[in-house]
C-alpha cells in the first residue's frame, strides 16, 4: 500500500547524524542511565524481545547489559517479572515486535492487538471443545500457574505438538483474558488478567486509533528517526496503520541522507541537541532492538547481518549465535560465542576490518567478567592472521 501525503520535511539529516541520533535513542551513545536499571532501560526501549537460545545468556539479559554494562545478572530477572511493594507488576510479555516483555504500563495501548486476535477465530491448533474454559477455570480456582501444572504444555516432544491446555492458555493469553507477569525457570508463569493487571490499566478503553498512535510515537522516540517501515516494524503495525496516525504522533518528518529518498520521521527532541558522549562497546543480541531490523541494520550502519542458528551448521557464515560487535557507534565485528566451564570460547570472530581488534578483545574480555568466565579462548579467526593479535590483546586485558 503507497504511503500517504505527508508534510514538507524539517530538516535534512546526515547519514552519520541519523546513525548517532539512533545509537542514542537505544541508549547507547552517551551515560548510561544507572538509576533506573534494567527496569529503566525496558521503559525506554519500550519492548525488550525474548527468546529461548542462551549460549552466552538469554537475549532478554544482554539487552541491559549492552546498554549498562556488567549489571548483576540475579537483578535482570526480578527488574522484569518481580513487583512493586504493593504488589503491582513491573511488566506483562505479550505480542509486540515479537513475544517481547512489556511495562506494564503499556497493557491498555495493546487493546488493538487483543481485539484483533479475539475477532479472528482461525488458530494453528486444534482446540478440543470446553478446554478453553477449563483452563480459565482452573486459573480462577488454583491461582496462577505454568503451562505444565495446567496440564503440560507438550503432546509429544516435538516442540510443536502443544497439549490442548497449552493451546488454550496461549490463546487465551492472545485475547487478554490471561496474562504472563512472571516467570519461574524460564517457565511463564499464567494469571487471570483481572487478577495480575492493575486495576487503572485493566481495560480495552482506547480505540485502535489512539493505542497505534501510542505505539507509532513510542518507535519513534526509540529508533530517534526511521522510516516509516522502521516505526511499523517495532511493533509489527502494519504501514497504513501508521499512516493513519503519524501526523498526529508528535513526530517531524525529516530526510537522511543516503537514505535512498526514502521519507522519515523524527523524535523532535532527539533534533533539539547533536548526539554527544562516550560509545558503548559490547557485544549485541541478534535480537536486540539497535538492529533486529535487518534492512535499517543495513541502511544505518552498512552491516549485513543474519541469524544462522536456524541455518544448518555446514550452511553457516559466521557461526550458530554470531553476535555483532558495537564500537565507536560501528558494528566492528561478528562473535560466536559458548562457555565451556569458566571458559568463554570465542568459536568464531570475523571482523570488519583489522582496527577492531582491539575493540573485540574488549568486548570479549568484558562479556566474560560479567558472566563470570576466568578465560576467553579463540578458536576460529577471520582474517586468521590476526588470531595471535586478538589473543594478545585479551591476555593484556585478563592478565
Amino acid at each position: 500500500m503507497s504511503e500517504s501525503p505527508r508534510p514538507r520535511p524539517v530538516t535534512e539529516l546526515s547519514a552519520d547524524e541519523a546513525r548517532r541520533i539512533a545509537l542514542r535513542a537505544q541508549g547507547l551513545l552517551g551515560a548510561p542511565d544507572r538509576r533506573g536499571g534494567v527496569r529503566g532501560v525496558l521503559r525506554h526501549l519500550g519492548a525488550v524481545q525474548l527468546d529461548t537460545i542462551s549460549v552466552l545468556a538469554r537475549s532478554h539479559e544482554l539487552v541491559p547489559y549492552a546498554r549498562l554494562g556488567a549489571v548483576g545478572r540475579k537483578a535482570v530477572e526480578p527488574a522484569y517479572w518481580g513487583r512493586d511493594r504493593d504488589g503491582r507488576p513491573h511488566s506483562f510479555e505479550y505480542w509486540s515486535h515479537a513475544a517481547c516483555v512489556l511495562p506494564v504500563e503499556e497493557w491498555p495501548h495493546f487493546a488493538f492487538r487483543r481485539r484483533a486476535y479475539r475477532s479472528r477465530p482461525h488458530w494453528n491448533h486444534d482446540l478440543p471443545q470446553g478446554s478453553y474454559e477449563q483452563v480459565i477455570e482452573q486459573l480462577r480456582t488454583e491461582g496462577p500457574l505454568t503451562a505444565t501444572e495446567l496440564g503440560g504444555a507438550k503432546r509429544t516432544s516435538e516442540w510443536w505438538d502443544w497439549s490442548a491446555s497449552k493451546v488454550a492458555v496461549e490463546r487465551a493469553l492472545m485475547y487478554g483474558e490471561v496474562v504472563c507477569v512472571e516467570r519461574r525457570g524460564w517457565k511463564r508463569v499464567y494469571d487471570l488478567a483481572e487478577r495480575a493487571v492493575p486495576g487503572d490499566l485493566l481495560h480495552d478503553d482506547l480505540d485502535d486509533t489512539e493505542c497505534v498512535r501510542r505505539l507509532v510515537a513510542q518507535a519513534g522516540r526509540a529508533l530517534g528517526v526511521g522510516t516509516r517501515s522502521d516505526i511499523a516494524d517495532y511493533h509489527r503495525l502494519r504501514g497504513d496503520q501508521v499512516d493513519a496516525v503519524i501526523e498526529g504522533s508528535g513526530l517531524v518528518p525529516v530526510t537522511v541522507e543516503g537514505w535512498g529518498g526514502r521519507p522519515a520521521w523524527a523524535d523532535p527532541k532527539a533534533l533539539a541537541a547533536a548526539p554527544r558522549g562516550r560509545h558503548r562497546t559490547t557485544l549485541l543480541s541478534p535480537f536486540d532492538s539497535l538492529i533486529w531490523e535487518r534492512a535499517r541494520t543495513e541502511r544505518i550502519f552498512g552491516f549485513t547481518h543474519r541469524l544462522e542458528a536456524y541455518v544448518p551448521r555446514p550452511k553457516r557464515v559466521y557461526g550458530y549465535f554470531a553476535m555483532p560487535v558495537l564500537a565507536g557507534g560501528r558494528l566492528v565485528a561478528r562473535v560466536d560465542p559458548a562457555r565451556s566451564g569458566r571458559t568463554l570460547v570465542a568459536r568464531q570472530v570475523t571482523l570488519e576490518s583489522r582496527r577492531a581488534v582491539p575493540d573485540v578483545a574488549r568486548a570479549l574480555a568484558e562479556a566474560a567478567s560479567w558472566v563470570d568466565c576466568s578465560d576467553v579462548r579463540v578458536e576460529r579467526m577471520d582474517p586468521p592472521e590476526l588470531r595471535d593479535a586478538l589473543v594478545a590483546e585479551l591476555a593484556a586485558l585478563t592478565a
